[in-house]
This record gives structure tokens, C-alpha cells and sequence, in this order.
């Protein structure tokens, strides 16, 4: 059970900072676990000190959390005691010695174009679940929606005559995105055909629709997203955000500027984006050790 403290400053970052719900879910599951801990310990906020801090991220790497699970927890932590500190809540910060673990450089799994094909290829197009994920991978691919954007894409939210969709993102911001004619095609054919026919006699402003005819959820497009992976015979831990990973690469292998896909993606920050520069260096150096004779 998180303190009142926590509670408060949970509501703070939501609704002042306008942070998202699953990044206010990830700081709530942190202090759970830092709470636990301190009840664990019989100690209040108070008797925190750095060698406190240590003991606690000690105990979460012998139980074997990763280090950037363990990163994730000291920034936590950190933007809570600056709260604290800043309300004249606790007399000192105990987080301004404390230096988060290294992160090991991580490569997002991405997906050949040859392995996108063969998913597009799919979804069984003589049914109406079939249609639906033809068009759900099919915009995922073309737009690098990030899952939450896309089961929260509303009717109102296509322009498919001007070959757009606007969309928010993170910290609220709205972004417009370019659809590809591929993509429009499959929507149209899903709108037309498959989403009355899910949708029933109910109502939803939501694009996508289970069976049930209420708007697919974030685990659902997971769990159909693995299935089709399954089907299509690919080899490689693939989720959602593997074709959004996929989408950019391919863009910028293909000349985009690294502007240009910041702004697709939605990154506020240019260095989140670079990452995918890294995956094209090494897509480059595979090309060059598999063709070149003395390599």
C-alpha cells in the first residue's frame, strides 16, 4: 500500500504534468515496491538515507531485476524525493548521491521487409476478423502507430481523402500522420465491410473492434499480433511495437531525413530517434560481411 505522500504525488504528475496513464502506472508500481520495502524495513520516509536507497536497489538486483529495471526505479525514486524535498516534506534528498546502473545498448528486434510481407500476407481476407487485421498490421506498418494510439484512433481521427490521420501521443501532444494508399485501401474495405458487421447494434467511436463488437485493447492487438507472427513463420520476438521499430528503419534506409521520422514517431527528443541509425549501420554491415568477397 503506497502513503498518502505517494498517493499525492501520483496526482501531480498526472494531472499537472499531464503525464500518461501507463507512465503514472510504471511510477506507481516503483513506489509499491519502494513502500513495501520501507514497511518491510520499519521505516518512514523520514529515515531514508542513501545507504537506505543502496540496500533497496541491492535487493532488487539479488532478486534479479535488470539493470534497466533497476534505472527505471532510480528515476523514480528521484523525481519523488525532488517532490518531497520541494514541499518541505523531508529535510534532505537522499536520491542526489545515488547514480543510476549503466544501460546495456538495446537494439529493438526489427522486421525484414521480406518478414513484413509475409504478415501482411496473412490475415485470411475471406472473413471479417481477416479483413480487420489486414488493415490493423497494414496501418501499424504504414504510420508507426504506437499501440495505444492506434485502439485509440477514433472515426473522427481519419482524413483518408487527404491521406492523413491525426493522432495524440505522448504528454498529449497531437501529431499528423501520412497514410499510404495501401493502407487507406485496406481501411476503406474495413470500414465498409468488417466494422458493421463487428459493431452489431452496439456503438463505438473507436476504429478497431474485438468480435464482441467493443474496441480492441492494447493486450488484445499483442495476443493477435503473435498469433500472425506464428502463422507467418517468423522466428523473432515481435510485438506491436516491432512493426512501429520496422516502419522507421525501413523510411530511413530508404533516404529519410532524421527529422522527418522524429516528427512521424512523435519523439520530443531527436536522441530517442538516432537509435534507429544504429539499427541501419548494422543492417549495412550485415549487407557488407554476407557480399563482399574479403569480408
Amino acid at each position: 500500500m503506497i502513503s498518502s505522500d505517494m498517493a499525492d504525488y501520483l496526482r501531480v504528475i498526472q494531472v499537472e504534468r499531464g503525464l500518461s496513464q501507463n507512465t503514472v502506472k510504471a511510477y506507481q508500481q516503483d513506489l509499491t515496491a519502494f513502500a513495501r520495502f520501507l514497511e518491510e524495513q520499519k521505516k518512514s520516509k523520514d529515515d531514508v538515507d542513501h545507504l537506505v536507497i543502496l540496500t533497496f536497489l541491492n535487493q532488487l538486483r539479488a532478486a534479479g531485476r535488470a539493470n534497466s529495471s533497476i534505472a527505471r526505479m532510480v528515476t523514480t525514486l528521484r523525481k519523488y524525493f525532488a517532490y518531497l524535498k520541494k514541499e518541505g516534506l523531508v529535510a534532505h534528498d537522499p536520491m542526489q548521491t545515488i547514480k543510476p546502473p549503466k544501460k546495456a545498448q538495446h537494439l529493438p528486434a526489427v522486421l525484414t521487409i521480406e518478414e513484413v510481407d509475409r504478415l501482411l500476407a496473412v490475415p485470411d481476407l475471406t472473413t471479417t476478423l481477416g479483413i480487420r487485421n489486414k488493415a490493423l498490421l497494414e496501418l501499424l506498418y504504414a504510420t508507426g502507430l504506437r499501440v495505444s494510439e492506434l485502439v485509440n484512433l477514433t472515426l473522427d481521427d481519419l482524413h483518408l481523402d487527404l491521406g492523413l490521420l491525426q493522432t495524440i501521443g505522448k504528454g498529449d501532444k497531437e501529431r499528423i500522420i501520412p497514410v499510404g494508399e495501401v493502407a487507406i485501401d485496406w481501411l476503406n474495405t474495413y470500414l465498409r465491410d468488417s466494422r458493421p458487421k463487428l459493431l452489431k447494434k452496439q456503438k463505438a467511436d473507436q476504429i478497431f473492434l474485438n468480435d464482441h463488437g467493443r474496441p480492441i485493447s492494447r493486450q488484445g492487438v499483442w495476443l493477435l499480433i503473435k498469433q500472425l507472427v506464428a502463422q507467418a513463420g517468423i522466428h523473432k520476438d515481435v510485438s506491436p511495437h516491432t512493426l512501429r521499430h520496422s516502419f522507421a528503419t525501413h523510411i530511413l534506409e530508404n533516404g529519410a531525413d532524421l527529422r522527418v521520422v522524429q516528427e512521424l514517431l512523435g519523439h520530443s527528443d531527436i536522441s530517442t530517434t538516432q537509435i534507429y541509425t544504429h539499427i541501419s549501420k548494422g543492417r549495412l554491415t550485415q549487407v557488407y560481411d554476407q557480399f563482399h568477397p574479403r569480408a
